[in-house]
């Protein structure tokens, strides 16, 4: 008959209804992270790079191979919700990530990808940061354009003084997992709910 054992994170729409965020709150399920995105996955570790998007992985027991994230569809948390509110001790703002379908983990990283490039500090924000930390952010914006694609140049060159949520990261824009923190989000938004988590990130 063969091997039919299916994962319950397996990609795909047969594993129950996909929870709408008043149906979250009114049956305060808790729910359960996917291994990859609480990076405690043993055999594939995630290498997602917020200010490329580059994404790709490793086994942490050989860590001489690079590991395509062939997982990216399949659901970041159990059971399926149509969003997640993901913060970061690192930086002020919330990012949403909204999936009618069920949030994927392809669609969390695709979404703070494009909330971290796509949109700027506002000058109120930067001018909140000590002049040491704007000098950091200052030195990253010249990286971080440094780095990036040689079309950077031409299609996306940011104006003067203009510096992107990525920027204010600093050097810690490596993905290292999401946790529940319900102190912080309290802290935070003033309240605590089972989809909001925070993002972890490092150098």
């Amino acid at each position: 008959m063969g091997d039919s054992t299916v994962s319950k994170w397996s990609a795909g729409v047969g594993y129950g209804p996909v929870l709408s965020q008043t149906d979250l709150y009114l049956l305060n399920t808790e729910l359960q992270l996917h291994p990859i995105m609480a990076g405690i996955n043993h055999g594939f570790h995630l290498m997602f790079n917020l200010v490329t998007g580059s994404t790709g992985g490793f086994n942490p027991n050989d860590r001489d191979r690079d590991i395509p994230f062939s997982a990216k569809d399949e659901p970041a948390t159990l059971p399926r919700v149509q969003d997640l509110i993901i913060i970061t001790e690192s930086s002020p703002w919330c990012t949403v990530v909204h999936n009618e379908r069920g949030v994927t983990m392809g669609d969390v990283c695709s979404t703070i990808w494009k909330e971290y490039t796509e949109n700027y500090v506002t000058e109120a924000e930067f001018n909140v940061l000590p002049p040491r930390l704007q000098e950091q952010v200052k030195r990253a914006a010249t990286h971080n354009n440094a780095s990036g694609a040689a079309w950077n140049m031409y299609y996306n060159t940011p104006a003067p003084n203009r510096y992107k949520r990525v920027d204010w990261l600093r050097d810690k824009y490596y993905f290292d997992g999401l946790s529940k923190k319900d102190n912080y989000s309290i802290q935070r938004l003033g309240f605590k709910a089972p989809n909001i988590f925070v993002l972890n990130l490092t150098s």
